[in-house]
């Protein structure tokens, strides 16, 4: 187990940080096994009620524990949204007032419905949900990263081998807590500048899933540096068709 101090990563014992999850699909699953091993506390919610996810919290074990969404969100000292984008109105606004979130959000059009402000780009998926979320800290974070490629390529810092993922945020502080996590459990950050940007590193674009992924193959992890992320995301053009957002395979 880890120990910091006041630059707000994981510490031991009884004064260890709580992530809050809302979502506990594979990306919400996976941050909460790096959270534990990081030695964070996880409140872990789904949408089905949390004596629906016993088997979960059972592998996932020592630290992590079941509970709505409302009161993950009170739990987190950060909390990290990672639900469907068609039903971001259903995240508890109320409870999670005043503190950094990390919205892991794309936008598939055929689970998500067509949403007009998306297909005209006159918004991006994290300015819908911090809309929502007017009293939380919005960060975009986790959304361009396969989660078998997550639960992978985490490095402690300074290995050749460490992987960057971008953030968005019109928050300093909350992106500086942000990045303090992403730190914790293994990766480099790059901050990619305000919600405003983050269809940059949405699904589509340059930067989304495949250059983690060893010669197009997402079940085979392969590291990405920084220098590679900033790159990507000057390279995403919003308006070429081959870079639009793609189906839900």
């Amino acid at each position: 187990m880890s120990t910091t101090d006041t630059t707000g990563a994981a510490t031991t014992g009884s004064s260890a940080q709580t992530i809050g999850i809302i979502g506990a699909g594979n990306i919400g699953s996976t941050v909460a096994k790096l959270a534990l091993d990081a030695g964070y506390r996880v409140v872990i919610a789904n949408s089905r009620g949390p004596e629906t996810l016993a088997d979960l919290v059972g592998q996932l074990g020592e630290g992590a524990r079941a509970a709505t969404a409302a009161e993950a969100a009170q739990a987190g000292d950060l909390v990290v949204v990672t639900v469907p984008l068609k039903a971001y109105r259903e995240l508890p606004a109320e409870q999670l007032a005043g503190k950094t979130v990390i919205d892991t959000n794309n936008y598939y059009p055929d689970r998500d419905g067509r949403i007009a402000e998306l297909d005209d780009h006159s918004t991006t998926t994290s300015e819908l949900v911090a809309r929502h979320l007017s009293g939380a800290h919005v960060v975009k974070g986790f959304n361009n990263i396969f989660f078998i490629a997550l639960a992978a390529l985490g490095r402690p810092a300074g290995d050749a081998q460490r992987t960057a993922l971008p953030v968005f945020g019109d928050d300093d502080d909350a992106k500086a807590a942000a990045t303090r996590f992403l730190d914790a459990i293994g990766y480099d950050v790059v901050d990619a500048g305000p919600l405003s940007r983050s269809w940059r590193a949405e699904n589509g674009r340059p930067v989304y899933v495949m250059p983690y992924a060893k010669d197009g193959d997402v079940s085979t992890p392969a590291p990405a540096d920084a220098a590679t992320v900033r790159s990507l995301l000057d390279a995403a053009e919003l308006n070429d068709p081959s870079q639009q957002p793609k189906t839900l395979s």
